[in-house]
């Protein structure tokens, strides 16, 4: 596959790795947006990303950020920067990377798989659903257009088991944050505290259009669990999606709303695609073919 030539999906930031998933001195070989990339860790903090060659030869060096235990390059010219997540920067939360999971399909079923509450009590039983407590309550979206992000609010689900910290049923309390297409994050109430909550994040770095790598850094109130159990856990949900995510036809998103018929429990896909729509991203967009 050659790289897209999409300027909307070129011009986004998107990960390439995790800190420290590479040795000082060493590269890491991958790819972005069908384009292969080089990430080489030039010190114990910096990293340069590098475009490859089709003969193997480093080209065009990319723009680098690290940020939430990700680093993160761009094809193009980003016309947003990346997010402000607060909760990353408060000194008594366990972070953890989570490191990444590899899943066959576009980014964007990646996004809204991640905004969909109506497959907790089916896929996630025990843990962030229940068979008997499966009704999706309304909530609202938002296109926060100062940012430009979409957010999903008033979101309660009832969870046996909300996340490694918490012991026994509860209602949980959901924010979900849409901040590119490649990105998407979720605030979640789970501790005493009920001013603060989990920030849960997962940066998608599309390969091709139908293979990513989820990364999946999180910013947690636990004072408990060390990080690979939170790590542990988190991966556990992860790949009990991925069954799913692999199976879903088309891999490619189709924008058109009479392709895939949504419900009311559906809002923030439907906010989702016609955001998508609107920005006129062509990257992993399936195009109904004429009769």
């Amino acid at each position: 596959m050659t790289a897209t030539t999409d300027p909307v999906a070129r011009n986004e930031w998107i990960a390439c790795g995790w800190l420290g998933q590479i040795q000082p001195g060493a590269s890491h070989d991958t790819m972005i947006l069908g384009q292969p990339i080089r990430v080489t860790r030039t010190g114990q903090d910096s990293y340069r990303v590098t475009e490859i060659g089709e003969d193997g030869s480093e080209g065009r060096e990319l723009p680098v950020q690290t940020r939430f235990t990700c680093i993160f390059t761009t094809l193009g010219e980003p016309t947003r920067p990346l997010p402000e997540i607060a909760e990353f920067d408060e000194p008594d939360r366990t972070v953890v990377g989570c490191g990444n999971v590899g899943v066959n399909t576009s980014p964007y079923r990646l996004v809204e798989n991640f905004l969909d509450m109506a497959h907790f009590s089916f896929i996630h039983v025990d843990t962030l659903g229940a068979t008997d407590k499966t009704e999706v309550l309304a909530y609202r979206t938002e296109h926060r257009k100062d940012v430009d992000e979409i957010w999903a609010v008033d979101c309660t689900f009832f969870q046996p088991a909300a996340s490694k910290a918490v012991k026994g049923g509860q209602m949980t309390r959901y924010l979900y944050r849409v901040m590119s297409p490649f990105s998407v994050m979720l605030y979640k109430n789970i501790s005493e505290d009920s001013d603060r909550n989990d920030a849960i994040c997962v940066f998608i770095q599309p390969l091709t259009e139908t293979r990513c790598l989820a990364y999946m850094p999180m910013a947690i109130v636990d004072n408990e669990n060390t990080a690979a159990d939170i790590a542990d856990f988190q991966q556990s949900i992860f790949l009990q999606d991925r069954v799913i995510l692999e199976n879903q036809r088309p891999a490619l998103l189709p924008l058109d709303p009479t392709y895939e018929l949504p419900t009311r429990a559906d809002a923030s896909s439907i906010a989702f695609r016609r955001w998508l729509k609107a920005m006129d991203i062509r990257f992993g967009i399936y195009e109904k073919q004429a009769a």
